[in-house]
């Protein structure tokens, strides 16, 4: 098991979810830090002590930063993965709302390359479905699902390209998962090719602000 963790809840809002990811963090494929939408405009003290914990304690930090599909300007891209490793010491970064299709494949890769020049060691795109197979040569770790539980058992579809490549390259995150339920959602995901995972019991509009209870398993 390899366990993908967005927790998008303030350390001081629920110490407890921190302590028990910090402490659970040699499990972790990656924590996504996300103090305000990306790293805000200045330090926050109390995400400054969660990631130094979480890096002593073996965790692959990941900044996340919001591509908007496409939309945003990639120097404020760049200048937020900085902040991040200035204020957070984050290995590589999270890049959320990527746009999916064949013709986003050329502005997501110089976006990827000017990261990458940045320093970012590990980067992992986020369509939220499989986006067009370009993609999978510009990042580390591609998530080909977020959705809710009720889609992923009902709705999900594997094209057929994705077999070509490890499972180690892809990830699925699932909120809406029953707690009982979330040891079958990584075994799911291994099935359909996924060998990184990320399921949450938690809803919209911020699903994310739970713990996945996968970390207490094993």
């Amino acid at each position: 098991m390899s366990l993908l963790v967005p927790l998008y809840v303030h350390p001081a809002e629920d110490p407890g979810a921190w302590h028990r990811l910090i402490g659970a963090a040699a499990r972790t494929h990656a924590v996504v830090i996300n103090p305000a939408d990306g790293p805000g405009m200045r330090p926050d003290p109390a995400f400054t002590a969660a990631a130094a914990a979480l890096r002593t304690a073996g965790a692959r930090l990941l900044g996340y930063i919001d591509t908007a599909y496409g939309t945003r300007d990639r120097a404020e891209a760049v200048d937020e993965l900085r902040r991040h490793q200035q204020w957070y010491g984050v290995h590589g970064c999270f890049l959320d709302r990527i746009a999916p299709g064949p013709g986003d494949v050329r502005d997501c890769r110089r976006l990827v390359r000017a990261l990458r020049r940045q320093g970012a060691a590990t980067v992992v795109l986020n369509p939220g479905v499989h986006p067009a197979p370009g993609h999978l040569r510009l990042a580390d770790l591609v998530v080909t699902f977020e959705g809710p539980w009720s889609t992923y058992t009902t709705a999900f579809s594997r094209p057929p390209w994705t077999a070509r490549h490890p499972p180690e390259r892809f990830c699925h995150l699932v909120y809406g998962v029953p707690e009982a339920l979330v040891p079958l959602a990584v075994r799911t995901a291994a099935a359909r090719g996924a060998a990184i995972s990320g399921p949450v019991t938690g809803e919209p509009p911020n699903p994310w602000r739970t713990l996945t209870p996968a970390l207490a398993d094993g």
